[in-house]
Order: structure tokens, then sequence, then C-alpha cells
């Protein structure tokens, strides 16, 4: 069962991809929806379309002090806040032991700290509202890591652990929490949107031949449809008991049947050696 009643969306990193195609479908079916860009003036072309449901504000999600002001722009623009997509975030090619510090920790204050923050500063109005849903885009990368994208699937195994922590915390008032788990869309995710750490080292001749042709074999050609993204989200928003997790993609449900399939063969393996600290007669 569904309730489809109007609803207001706050998205984050709105410019293009996957959020700005969540926002034009919501807007379209009759929802009122705040994005955030990185455009300095907060254009965004959806302004001219609906001039009375759409409200674009600037932020970077590294500035961690506008995220605060960001949310209360959107509840004094329409009351409240039924649905946070946080949609902000990168990627970034590279092996563990090549990529500096720097590149990571960025990464990190988008992918994860950024989101944590937006989280924190809606929290209130949903508790307020005892009603909400947060959903924070992982990736299939944030289940099941990949050689070569490790510390990007390390930002996402971030927002997982600490997603379904929050939905434990946050259920008994009324809100909900679903982590997304995309898998390859046909986005700007493999052009601009990711950054790379090149490598020629021959120990990691596998991975580093993974980073270097990342972008060329995959951009333009995943299987996903970004038109079908906003679909999905709407339906996700207006089911009465949203999952915890919602894998988008064939590939992306595949991989975590065999992520999962994996696992439990390693605790049938090694049962034993898993039991074998327990205190003696207790």
């Amino acid at each position: 069962m569904t309730v489809t009643a109007q609803k207001t969306w706050l998205i984050t990193g709105a410019d293009k991809g996957l959020g700005c195609a969540a926002a034009e479908t919501a807007l379209e079916r009759g929802d009122n929806v705040v994005v955030t860009v990185l455009a300095q003036d907060g254009s965004h072309p959806l302004q001219a379309r609906f001039p009375d449901t759409f409200r674009s504000i600037h932020l970077n999600a590294k500035d961690l002090d506008r995220v605060a002001p960001v949310v209360v722009a959107a509840v004094d623009a329409f009351g409240r806040i039924d649905v946070l997509l946080n949609n902000a975030g990168y990627g970034l090619l590279g092996l563990i032991e090549e990529t500096p510090l720097e590149k990571y920790r960025a990464m990190f204050e988008v992918n994860f700290f950024g989101l944590v923050e937006m989280t924190r500063a809606v929290l209130p109005t949903m508790r307020k509202q005892r009603s909400g849903h947060i959903i924070n885009t992982s990736s299939i990368g944030g289940f099941d890591g990949v050689a070569g994208l490790g510390l990007y699937c390390a930002s996402k195994f971030a927002v997982e652990g600490f997603t379904e922590a929050l939905g434990q915390e946050v259920r008994s008032i009324g809100i909900k929490a679903t982590i997304l788990e995309p898998g390859p869309f046909r986005s700007d995710f493999a052009g601009s949107s990711l950054d790379a750490v090149l490598t020629t080292n021959e120990d990691y001749a596998a991975a580093a031949e993974f980073v270097r042709t990342y972008q060329q074999s995959k951009h333009g050609k995943q299987p996903n449809d970004p038109a079908k993204f906003g679909p999905a989200l709407c339906r996700l928003v207006d089911a009465q008991r949203p999952p915890l997790r919602l894998p988008l993609g064939v590939e992306a449900v595949e991989r975590i049947r065999s992520e999962m399939a994996q696992v439990t063969s390693d605790l049938d393996a090694w049962q034993d050696l898993a039991f074998s600290t327990r205190f003696d007669g207790v």
C-alpha cells in the first residue's frame, strides 16, 4: 500500500545527474522540491519550469557551517521536509597505497561528513513532524568493495553503517531511513564527477589497469537509465514500509547476492574458530 500526498523534498547535489533527475520527477508529479547546487548564484534550469514549487540554494557539501541555514531556508519555503535525499558525492579511483591523504579526506568530507551534518540538521524538523524519510545515497560499492575504488567504497561503507544505526534510532518517532545502492547509471559519475590517481606500479597490475581504463570503458556505457531513477525514488518514498536497503539495477542485486553468499560460506567454513573465543563453561 502506498501514500501519495504532496511531499516536500530536500535533495543535495542536484546540479545534474541523478539528483537532478529525482528533483524533476518529484516536481512533475506535484511535489515541492528544494535542491542544493554548486552554482554560486544558486541557479538551476528547473526554476523556470516550476517557479512555485522549486527552490535552488548554493551549497558546497564541504562547507558544513552552511548546512543548517539551508535546512532553515527549505522549511521557510514550504513549511516542512518530508524527504531528505542525501545525493551529493563523487568518486575516487586509485590504489589504496598510492592515494594521498588530501585526496581521500576531501572525498570523505563530501560523501560522508556532509551527509551526516545534513541529516543531523534535518532531524529536529522531522522529529517535530513525527514523520519523514531520509534516503542516503551509497553505492553497490558500499556493500561490495572493489579494488581500485577502495577509498571511495570506504566512504560508502561509512554511509551504510551510519544509516543502519540511524534507522534504529528514529524508527520509534515515525522517521524512515533507506540506504540507496545504485549500480552503474549512465550519469556523470564516470565522467567529470570522478577523480583519479593513476599508477604504473606493476605489483598492482590488475587494479592499476582497472584504474587507468575505468572512465574510458564505463562512461556513457552504463546499463542503467537516469530517467528511470526519479520514478523509482518516488515509488520508494510513497511506500508505507520502505526497505532499509534498496539496490538499483540488475548488476547491483546480483553483486549483493554474490557477496552475501560469500559471507555465508565464510561463516560456515570458519564457525569453529569464530566460536573458540568464548569462556569455557559459560
